[in-house]
């Protein structure tokens, strides 16, 4: 799992293998996020919109947003409101302010009911306006308007003299003469021009007294975002997210050996061959009954969701093919008649499965006895009747370090590691053949006996 790609179909497996693992992180999840909407309570939020008519850029209208939120005018709002407990500082981080298209400025306004958020846009809106019209009133100079007024006066007087220069000029047909009275026929119109461009000037002072509150704000009828029902889904699709991440990078960090080779090499001897051993549903390695072993069992971790399904094998006499194959090269290896123990981990069923199997198909010849060896602390019984030792361990589930412990284990009871046999789960398929059913006695009495040696070698 180290080094493959990340698929779909491992998160498939991950769902399916561990459900009941990740539905549980899902409700932890959906807790904590109602916690949360506990801890933070329902807000709601609405909006007042101010009409700015005329024409206004767009740096004005940033400057009449902040001015909307100012500390100036959400302090007038709040000594208006008068909530007991609530002052300015308290209501500014409630109150935002926007400028959308058509010079409209909306006030929004949060409070933890839907009355208090339509009552705090509605007050902020119309302090903003009392505001921004007073700024615009004593931004006013009266001295600049009266010499606008003089202004004019003096352009209208001395409009009226160029008349009269033009009607006293000499009245002939002299180039001199009508050169006089075009220059200031222009001289004229120039004024007349002047006066009519500051009558129409429109000073933002005066678009600003203009402001308007348009109505009052709507009643808001749900919550602000993030509504509980957000807090407590966002909760649960968190927590599963991170399960699901943990299975991925403890997966990653996975030391088990895979590999054939690998297993060969930390148990220090040659593979003699791989087994198929038929399973029902994903393999399983703890069969304890503790409380532990059962919380394990109940929420589906003792089952190994990073092994991939198993693939379908043939038929019984297929599978037993593989075992005697294995039986002759043993009997190879060593030609005069000898007793070995067949060592698998304590907890690897596929194993001990494969085990029994070999001890059915070998018979007397050669002579084996299965032994369960606690992985933790590894020991393996002395050497008497048997003299060496054969090792059945399934892919991916233990490290090399454990496989080196039972090696060890073996050494120390004086017994050569004289083969290696790999056992794999298989699907098999249905319905099953005679010859498994024929066999099914002899192995059922055969668990019953290791049963036994694994609680005296244990």
């Amino acid at each position: 799992m180290s080094d493959d790609t990340i698929r779909l179909v491992t998160i498939g497996r991950i769902i399916r293998r561990r459900w009941r693992l990740l539905a549980l992180f899902a409700l932890v999840g959906a807790l904590v996020g109602y916690g949360a909407s506990v801890l933070f309570p329902p807000r709601y939020t609405t909006s007042a919109s101010v009409l700015l008519p005329g024409t206004w850029e767009e740096r004005e209208l940033l400057t009449q947003t902040e001015v909307a939120t100012s500390s100036v005018v959400v302090d007038r709002a709040a000594a208006t409101l008068g909530w007991a407990g609530v002052s300015g500082s308290d209501l500014r981080d409630q109150v935002s302010a926007k400028a959308t298209d058509g010079n409209i400025i909306k006030i929004s306004g949060t409070a933890d009911t839907p009355e208090r958020a339509q009552r705090l846009s509605d007050q902020v809106a119309k302090e903003f306006v009392s505001y921004a019209t007073r700024i615009a009133s004593d931004t006013a100079d009266p001295g600049a308007a009266e010499e606008l007024a003089a202004l004019q006066q003096s352009v209208q007087d001395t409009s009226r003299r160029i008349s009269k220069l033009a009607d006293a000029t000499d009245p002939g047909d002299t180039v001199e003469s009508v050169q006089t009275r075009t220059e200031l026929e222009k001289l004229r119109t120039a004024l007349r021009e002047a006066i009519s461009t500051i009558k129409q000037a429109d000073p933002a002072d005066d678009e600003a007294k203009n402001m308007v509150v348009m109505g009052s704000a709507a009643r808001p009828t749900g919550e602000a975002p993030p509504t509980r029902t957000q807090l407590v889904a966002g909760g649960a699709l968190l927590f599963f997210l991170f399960s699901v991440i943990g299975h991925l990078t403890v997966a990653r960090m996975s030391r088990r050996l895979r590999g054939e080779g690998e297993i060969a090499a930390a148990l220090g001897s040659a593979l003699l061959g791989t087994v198929d051993v038929p399973v029902e549903r994903p393999a399983r390695r703890t069969r304890g009954r503790g409380l532990r072993a059962r919380l394990r069992r109940l929420l589906g971790m003792d089952v190994r969701w990073d092994i991939p399904a198993p693939q379908t094998s043939g038929d019984e006499a297929t599978r037993r093919i593989r075992y005697r194959r294995v039986c002759s090269r043993l009997r190879e290896r060593s030609p005069a008649p000898q007793r070995l123990l067949v060592v698998f981990p304590d907890g690897d069923e596929i194993a001990r499965r494969a085990a029994a199997q070999l001890v059915v198909e070998a018979g007397s010849d050669p002579g084996l006895r299965a032994v369960a060896v606690p992985v933790s602390r590894p020991m393996v019984p002395d050497r008497g009747p048997e003299s060496g030792a054969l090792v059945v361990v399934s892919a991916g589930s233990w490290t090399a370090p454990e496989l080196a412990g039972l090696a060890e284990a073996c050494a120390d009871a004086k017994h050569a590691v004289v083969g290696v046999v790999l056992a794999g789960p298989v699907r098999a398929p249905r319905p099953a053949d005679r010859s498994r059913r024929a066999a099914a006695p002899a192995l059922e009495s055969l668990d019953g006996e290791l049963n036994d040696a694994t609680g005296v070698t244990g």
